[in-house]
This record gives structure tokens, C-alpha cells and sequence, in this order.
């Protein structure tokens, strides 16, 4: 399980074999260590060095988060790193035609989503027009069989993406405005739910494929970046739509309205109140947990257990030359 702290002032220690979140001498969070998978901090929380040397005991991962859900950092257990797989990840980085190969694929695999998405909504909402987009939509994913670069590939990517955002704004029922993604500062709270979601995943791709043996900063969709998980970037495409339904479902139900943002007056970006914020968490756990049936083995499975399959997947391709299937939405 994941633990989310955001209680700002409260201190991370241990007793024992369990982890003890205490504020002001009360206790907010006692649980087992051996329950843990990740923690996640939120702001300023302090963290004891023997809390830490009992994380690194049990393999848990800490991530460090600004208040507004930016990732800062991550404190990761040194267990013994698949070297065999990372000597073959280099070598395939060298393999341009391998490079294009998987970007083809993961690229078809994210647009394909998109329009999943975009096409179900659209037989459930007939009084919306989305006609337009999705052509252009489709149009965008059949150039994707003949560019013959990463750069031309990025460049229908592009293209795609936008008629998919422009559906999206369409999609949104309520109140909150939406006049496009901005990646870099939220301004209004459906990017501000979009960006905490995708870090959220891209925290937990990048755990995983450090723990599976990969370089998770060498990736090949995306460019080798100072600091950045690129091969995280790489994964995290197939898997967007699933922040973007789970915005959708939150905001079209009225699970979270207008007054659980507020306005952060030092750069005027939009951000989730402290106890909002804790209510998302709890959506998104139980979202990201949930099983379903996976579209090519048709087992019970959940969208951290695709996260996985993923992996393996592209370790298996990087190694063996297997085929890898981008993962796709189905519902």
C-alpha cells in the first residue's frame, strides 16, 4: 500500500516494526512496515534516520513532494540492480531502428487510448459534437505507420494529442473551465488535478522500473533529461488516459467542486486544499486498485499490476526481441 503524509509540521519515526506519524504528541498514522510499499510526503514533514534505515529494510520507497504535488525527489533502498538488463537497455539506445520501433508503439498506444476514451464518451453523450477531433484524431495515428523519425513521430503525437484536449474540455460537465493542458503551471483545477495525477503515476512507474533493474533515466521516446525519468516518460504514455478518466470521473461527479481549490498568491497556480487533497488520495487508491479485466489476457488484474506487465514487457522486448503491446483501454 501507498501511505500519503500531508499533515505540514508532523514527523515520520518508528517504534518497533511499525511507522509512527506523530504531530504536536498525537499519533496520526500506526501501521506495519511490512504494509508498505510507498511513502509519499507532501511539504514540510520531518523524517527520522531510523525510520529511514527501516524503509530501506523492507524495500519501501520515499518520495518527496512540494504541497502542490510536485515531485522532488526519491529515496530508493539499494538492492542488487539487474545489471545484464541495464548493459542491453544501452546498447538498444544506440539502435535507432529499435528507438523508432518502440516509439511507434507506445505513441499508437497513447493515441489509441485517446480515442477509446473520446469514442465512449461520445456514444453516451449524443448532444456533444465531437466529430471533427476524433477525424482529425485518426488521421493523426494512420500517419503514424509511415514517419520515418522519433522527431516526425513526436510530431503526429503532438497533433493528436491536442484534438484529444480539445475533446476533453468538451467532456467536463460542470462548471470548471478548461482551455487547454498546461504542463508546467496549473491555472485552473483540471490541470492541477491532470499534473498530480500524472506525477503521481510517473513517481510509481519510476519506483518500479529501479526495482525491476532498469536505468529509469535513460529512456527512448523521450530525450535523456538532467533529473527526469525519461524511461518512466516512456511508460507513463500508454497509461495518461487513466489520470484523465479518473479527473473526469471526479469532476463530473461532483466529487471535488470549486471551493476545494484555492489560489497560491506567490505564483497564482491553482492547487487542492489540505483536506481535498487527502480526499484524492483516497479516490485515487481506490482507483488504482481496483480490478478489472485486462484487454489482452482477459484475468482480473488493476491498473498497478498493468504497471508491472508493462515493465516486464519492454525488459523482455530489450533482452529476448520479444513483441511488446502497448497497453490499451478497452472500457
Amino acid at each position: 500500500m501507498n501511505v500519503y503524509i500531508t499533515e505540514q509540521g508532523s514527523i515520520i519515526c518508528k517504534t518497533g516494526d511499525r511507522l509512527i506519524v506523530e504531530k504536536e504528541d498525537k499519533i496520526l498514522i500506526d501501521i506495519p512496515f511490512l504494509k508498505i510499499d510507498t511513502i509519499l510526503i507532501f511539504g514540510y514533514v520531518q523524517v527520522t534516520t531510523h525510520a529511514i534505515r527501516k524503509m530501506f529494510e523492507h524495500g519501501i520507497e520515499l518520495a518527496l513532494f512540494t504541497r502542490s504535488g510536485k515531485l522532488l525527489g526519491q529515496i530508493t533502498s539499494p538492492f542488487t540492480k539487474n545489471i545484464e538488463l541495464r548493459v542491453e537497455q544501452f546498447k538498444k539506445y544506440s539502435d535507432e531502428a529499435f528507438r523508432l520501433k518502440l516509439t511507434r508503439i507506445i505513441i499508437d498506444g497513447k493515441l489509441n487510448n485517446y480515442l477509446n476514451f473520446v469514442q465512449i464518451f461520445s456514444n453516451n453523450h449524443r448532444e456533444i459534437s465531437f466529430n471533427e477531433d476524433i477525424t482529425s484524431l485518426k488521421i493523426a495515428i494512420k500517419n503514424l505507420e509511415n514517419a520515418n523519425s522519433i522527431d516526425s513521430l513526436r510530431g503526429f503525437e503532438g497533433i493528436g494529442t491536442r484534438n484529444y484536449f480539445n475533446c476533453f474540455s468538451k467532456m467536463i460537465l460542470g462548471n470548471f473551465k478548461f482551455e487547454g493542458r498546461r504542463k508546467y503551471l496549473s491555472i485552473d483545477p483540471v490541470n492541477a488535478l491532470l499534473s498530480l495525477g500524472y506525477t503521481l503515476i510517473y513517481n510509481e512507474i519510476s519506483s518500479l522500473l529501479d526495482g525491476l533493474g532498469f536505468d529509469p533515466y535513460l529512456g527512448y521516446f523521450h530525450e535523456v533529461e538532467y533529473g527526469r525519468a525519461s524511461l518512466a516518460c516512456d511508460i507513463q504514455e500508454e497509461f495518461r488516459v487513466i489520470v484523465d478518466k479518473l479527473t473526469l470521473y471526479l469532476i463530473n461527479n461532483r466529487m471535488l467542486i470549486e471551493n476545494d481549490f484555492y489560489k497560491n498568491q506567490a505564483d497564482r497556480s491553482v492547487l487542492l486544499k489540505r483536506e481535498s487533497i487527502k480526499k484524492y488520495f483516497l479516490e485515487y487508491e481506490r482507483y488504482m486498485s481496483t480490478e478489472f479485466k485486462h484487454p489482452e489476457t482477459s484475468e482480473n488484474t488493476t491498473i498497478r499490476k498493468c504497471f508491472r506487465m508493462q515493465a516486464e514487457k519492454l525488459a523482455n522486448l530489450i533482452k529476448y526481441d520479444t513483441d511488446y503491446v502497448p497497453f490499451r483501454l478497452n472500457e
